[in-house]
C-alpha cells in the first residue's frame, strides 16, 4: 500500500513556562518559487506557516537543504548552494489595524545559512522584494491600490517586517475572470546577470533611512576609522569606512584602503583578491568591527553587508559612475546584492562618504552627469545597474529605487 504523498507534522511549539502545545504544519506546504531580480526564493503565506516564528527552523531548513557544511550544495532542498538562491518569503495580509492602513500586504524575509542552516532575519532582500506584490495579487491577499487604466500599471504596497519599512512595486497587469494578474511577459527591460528582456518591475523604498539602526548615518559620520586585526597575523589595523543603513546597513570602504591594509601597498586590486580565502577573512573582521560601530550584533552574517568601492578605469566614458565589489555570507556576490546597491545610491548623495567621493571624481573627468538628477550607474562583477535616491531641500532621504525584472518558476507544494 502507497504512503499519502500529503502528511501533517506536529510541531512542538513551548511558550515561556507552561505546558507545551502541539499545532499541524502541513508537510508538503503550499508554495511559489519565483525569481525577483538576480535571486530566486520560496514564497510562502503566512497563514500556511506556524505562529511561533521561532518554530520556523526546521521547516525552513528541510525546505533549502541546510545545513550543508560539508559540500555547501544544498542537494536536499530547494536551495542553490549560495545566499542568492537560499531565500524565503513569508507574505500575508497585514496583521494590525495600523499596518492595514498604510499597506497592501506584509512580508517577511528569511535568509537560510547554506552551512549552519541559521535563520537571519536581521534584514530585507531588495532582489526578491520586486515580487512581493506579483505573490500578493496571484495568491488573492491584496487588490493593488493603485491602477493606472492607461498605462496598464499597478501598484501594490507592502510593509516589511524585517526593517519595518514601506516598500512599493509597480508593474504591468491584465484582467483575468476578473482578477489582476501581473504580466511579467513584456519585453521592456534587460537585466545584468539574466537572460533576456522582461516587464519592468519599479522597486522604490519609501523612506529607506535607518532600516536597521534608526538613522541613515548611524554614528553621524559620513567616514569612520575601524580597528581590526588581521585574523592571520593578529597584528592590530586600521581603515575608513563609510557607514551607511538605508535599506539595509553596509559597511562601505575603498579599494586602494583595502590594499594598504592587506600590506600591498598601491596595487590595484584585482578579482583574484577579492575571491582570494585571507583577503575574505580580512573583510569579514572589517564587517564585524562596523557592525559593532554601528551597534549591530557582528555574528550576524547577514548584516551588515561589507562592499569595497572602486573608481572605474579613465577610459569609462561615462559607463559607470563607481565600482563595487559586495559580499554576501562571506562569499563575493557574482552582482550585487539589490539593497547594497540601493544603499549605494543613496550613500553617493551624501556628501563625504567615500562613495560621494568617488561618484564626484568620475563625474568632474567625464563630464557625465547620470540619466536623472538621483541616478547612480554601479558596475559590479555581473553588469552595470541604475539606482536612485531621491533627497529632500534639507538633505532628508525621501526614497530610494531602482529597476527589476522577474519570473514565476514554479507554484506547488514542497516538502521540508
Amino acid at each position: 500500500m502507497l504512503r499519502a504523498m500529503s502528511s501533517r507534522v506536529p510541531v512542538r511549539i513551548t511558550r515561556g513556562v507552561g505546558s507545551p502545545r502541539t499545532l499541524a504544519t502541513a508537510n508538503p506546504l503550499p508554495a511559489t518559487f519565483l525569481r525577483g531580480g538576480t535571486s530566486k526564493g520560496i514564497f510562502l503565506r503566512r497563514a500556511d506557516l506556524p505562529e511561533d516564528v521561532a518554530e520556523w527552523s526546521s521547516i525552513f531548513q528541510g525546505i533549502m537543504g541546510s545545513p550543508d557544511p560539508v559540500h555547501r550544495r544544498q542537494l536536499n532542498g530547494m536551495g542553490g548552494g549560495v545566499s542568492s538562491l537560499s531565500k524565503i518569503c513569508v507574505v500575508g495580509p497585514p496583521s494590525t489595524p495600523e499596518r492595514a492602513s498604510e499597506a497592501d500586504v506584509e512580508y517577511t524575509f528569511v535568509q537560510v545559512g547554506i552551512e549552519d542552516g541559521e535563520l537571519d532575519l536581521s534584514g530585507n532582500c531588495g532582489n526578491l522584494s520586486s515580487m512581493i506584490g506579483v505573490f500578493a495579487l496571484d495568491e488573492g491577499l491584496c487588490l493593488s491600490r493603485d491602477v493606472d487604466d492607461q498605462s496598464g500599471l499597478a501598484t501594490v504596497r507592502s510593509f516589511n517586517t524585517n526593517t519595518n519599512k514601506i516598500i512599493d512595486t509597480t508593474f504591468p497587469v491584465t484582467w483575468s475572470e476578473g482578477k489582476q494578474v501581473a504580466d511579467l511577459n513584456l519585453p521592456e527591460v534587460e537585466m545584468a546577470g539574466v537572460p533576456g528582456k522582461a516587464s519592468r518591475i519599479v522597486l522604490q523604498f519609501v523612506n529607506p533611512g535607518g532600516a536597521r539602526t534608526g538613522r541613515l548615518l548611524p554614528t553621524s559620520k559620513p567616514v569612520d576609522v575601524l580597528d581590526f586585526f588581521d585574523p592571520e597575523s593578529g597584528a592590530p589595523s586600521q581603515i575608513r569606512a563609510s557607514l551607511v543603513d538605508a535599506t539595509n546597513p553596509t559597511v562601505f570602504i575603498a579599494s586602494h584602503d583595502l590594499a594598504r591594509a592587506l600590506g600591498l601597498g598601491d596595487q590595484e586590486l584585482t578579482a583574484k583578491h577579492y575571491t582570494t580565502p585571507s583577503v575574505e577573512a580580512v573583510l569579514e573582521r572589517i564587517r564585524q568591527a562596523g557592525a559593532e560601530r554601528m551597534s549591530l550584533v557582528p555574528s550576524a552574517k547577514a548584516q551588515p553587508k561589507v562592499a569595497v568601492l572602486s573608481e572605474p578605469p579613465v577610459d569609462n566614458k561615462g559607463d559607470a559612475d563607481i565600482i563595487i565589489h559586495a559580499y554576501s555570507m562571506g562569499v563575493l556576490h557574482k552582482a550585487v546584492p539589490m539593497t547594497v546597491g540601493l544603499c549605494l545610491g543613496v550613500a553617493a548623495g551624501v556628501e563625504d562618504t567615500l562613495a560621494h567621493a568617488i561618484v564626484s571624481r568620475v563625474r568632474a573627468r567625464t563630464g557625465v552627469t547620470g540619466s536623472g538628477d538621483f541616478m547612480v550607474r554601479i558596475r559590479h562583477p555581473g553588469g552595470v545597474v541604475d539606482v536612485g535616491a531621491e533627497f529632500a531641500q534639507d538633505g532628508t532621504l525621501l526614497n530610494a529605487q531602482v529597476l527589476r525584472t522577474g519570473r514565476r518558476l514554479m507554484k506547488g507544494v514542497v516538502w521540508w
